[in-house]
């Protein structure tokens, strides 16, 4: 029995009802499937374009996509339709989600699935660093999709008027610098604090500087793992950010804008956000902007920085038309040339090799010099079991546990240290009581 009909359900109905209503009646004469996905604006336009595509290319297969929510929303609404029954064929989940959805016993492994089907896929051609997250073994479980990292978006004129080409290669330099636009009164703000901060300025500055984050290859090598970054680096880093806040250096969001708006405003002269941004930067920003990978620390060799965004993964459950059907789009999706337009449109890396060369080929990151920013730094140096990612359980959980710590450290309620502290604490207990329920598989 799937993890995710274990315990009680009963937000069922409501999925039962929104699935049968989404069916379209003129998809009868074909195999018809649902794919949930959790993007809005720009990046639902080219979702949508892509499924439209898939359906007109072939006479056999309907893909219907369904927005549920952001990605908790999906992931929650994932869980109650399958413990009914009620589940699409393909959800789109983030890179947080792999240890859960791996111990699910919910999902078909997109290899199996592929083979099972019929498809040849060339896994080796997909983008290693990007590739390597969802590998269980030597084959993935989950195919890459919207794949991304966070980069340092940046005002070129803000740091032209104050005397820097652009954002330092290390954390001491790039603070300087965010110190001398504030005193120059250059902008309202030197840096927006982004929602996700925990994700680009924790996690990805311990992949980049190499600091262990957990026990245990960081989840990679097993459930009894436990959260040491209380230890590292990252109090120091944590410091430096609440430092940055009681003097005014970096601004919280507020007062109607999003952080990201803060940026693109000109208000705040720098950020760090997805470089699936791009397509909010591109279409918003009335400035002379530019992107720079993520700073480093002092006497370190940077090496690649975390991934984000999500994956499809195919779910148990369905007949061998709707698996056909799956493998299909799957297919269709993993094409150069769905890959390159995605990649185009939205920011997120291309996330195979073919497409990646497809890119070069044709100029485009001559044109668009900041979208090859991602996979360079996905790319700098040698991956280490501190940098190639993270695999806790319930991850969703104990990152909420650390961003209330770090707050409260923000606000003076405990020291730098003691939020910490408490973060591993609790994380740790989460981290025991995914352990005692999935050790048994």
């Amino acid at each position: 029995m799937s993890k995710f009909v274990r315990g009680a359900a009963v937000a069922g109905a409501a999925a039962c009802l929104l699935a049968s209503l989404a069916s379209p009646a003129w998809a009868q004469d074909k195999t018809s499937i649902e794919w949930w996905y959790a993007n809005g604006g720009r990046v639902e336009e080219g979702i949508q374009k892509i499924i439209a595509d898939f359906n007109a290319s072939q006479d056999k297969y309907e893909v219907v996509g369904i927005k549920k929510g952001n990605y908790e929303e999906t992931f929650a609404a994932m869980i109650a339709a399958y413990r009914v029954g009620q589940h699409p064929s393909i959800i789109q989940s983030s890179e947080r989600t792999f240890l859960t959805m791996i111990d699910s016993n919910a999902i078909v492994p997109v290899s199996e699935l592929m083979t099972q089907q019929g498809y040849t896929v060339d896994w080796a051609n997909f983008v290693k660093p990007v590739a390597d997250f969802y590998l269980v073994g030597d084959t993935p479980a989950a195919m890459p999709f919207n794949s991304s990292t966070a980069v340092m978006w940046y005002n070129a004129d803000h740091f032209k008027a104050a005397g820097f080409d652009g954002p330092a290669a290390t954390w001491p330099e790039f603070e300087k610098q965010l110190y001398a636009i504030k005193e120059k009164g250059i902008s309202e703000c030197a840096m927006a604090l982004n929602s996700d901060f925990y994700w680009s300025l924790i996690e990805g500055y311990s992949s980049i500087n190499d600091y262990p984050f957990g026990t245990k290859g960081n989840g990679f090598e097993g459930l009894d793992t436990e959260y040491v970054y209380n230890t590292t680096p990252v109090v120091q880093q944590v410091e430096r950010l609440k430092k940055w806040i009681d003097d005014g250096v970096i601004q919280l969001a507020g007062q109607g804008l999003s952080p990201m708006q803060l940026y693109t405003s000109g208000t705040c002269s720098t950020i760090s956000a997805s470089t699936a941004g791009h397509a909010d930067v591109e279409a918003n920003a009335k400035f002379n902007w530019s992107a720079a990978f993520q700073p480093h620390e002092e006497g370190v060799e940077p090496h690649n920085s975390n991934i984000g965004g999500a994956a499809l993964w195919v779910l148990k459950g369905k007949t061998d038309a709707e698996n056909a059907a799956a493998a299909a789009f799957l297919n269709f999706i993993a094409q150069p040339d769905t890959q390159a337009w995605w990649s185009e449109w939205t920011g997120y890396v291309p996330v195979t090799n073919a497409a990646y060369e497809k890119m070069k080929a044709a100029g485009f990151f001559e044109k668009h010099p900041t979208r090859e920013i991602a996979i360079k730094q996905l790319s700098q140096g040698t991956p280490t079991v501190n940098s190639r990612g993270f695999r806790f359980g319930n991850s969703n959980q104990t990152s909420a546990i650390l961003v209330e710590e770090i707050q409260a450290a923000w606000t003076g309620q405990k020291t730098v240290q003691q939020a910490l502290d408490a973060a591993v604490s609790r994380g740790n207990e989460v981290l025991r009581q995914y352990e005692q329920l999935h050790a048994a598989q």
